[in-house]
């Protein structure tokens, strides 16, 4: 495996970045268009998330980045150390959703968790000392749930 680890501000201006980050890490392991459109509006909604929510307007902060990179996946983290939320409990506020949701049904603020459940193979989100969003998405043909999205929560 190999690993890269970035850190750009907590500012709307450098989530552009990551997304060409993302794109060129995942085009080298043989993504497809569409899988790499879909994780890279993943990954900008977690960030986006960690640049709006994490840090006060006063507050400066940084958010962290990982790309994991495996045979037959790429697992991406995004980590910012300001504001916890529970996400079980922001998720069940929000409301039920499913594939078959849409846009109207869906609550404001939970696009961006819908888009990245959505969107990604696997996710797990951590809320200690900030929030920590992992993210998976297996190359063509290599993924092991049959469909379905695995999304796990903990809090430490």
């Amino acid at each position: 495996m190999d690993y890269i680890e970035m850190k750009i501000p907590a500012k709307p201006e450098y989530v552009g970045v990551i997304r060409l980050t993302l794109s060129g890490i995942a085009s080298r392991m043989g993504y497809t268009y569409e899988e790499i459109e879909d994780m890279k509006i993943a990954v900008s909604e977690a960030c986006t998330n960690a640049v709006q929510h994490a840090y006060g307007i006063k507050e400066d902060g940084e958010v962290t980045l990982g790309f994991g990179i495996y045979d037959d996946k790429l697992e991406v983290m995004v980590a910012d150390s300001g504001v916890s939320f529970d996400f079980v409990e922001t998720k069940n506020e929000l409301g039920p959703y499913t594939e078959a949701s849409t846009m109207e049904q869906l609550s404001e603020g939970g696009l961006g968790l819908f888009l990245i459940e959505t969107l990604m193979d696997e996710v797990r989100v951590l809320d200690h000392s900030g929030v920590t969003v992992f993210m998976a998405k297996y190359l063509s043909g290599e993924r092991e749930n049959n469909g379905t999205t695995a999304t796990t929560h903990e809090a430490n």
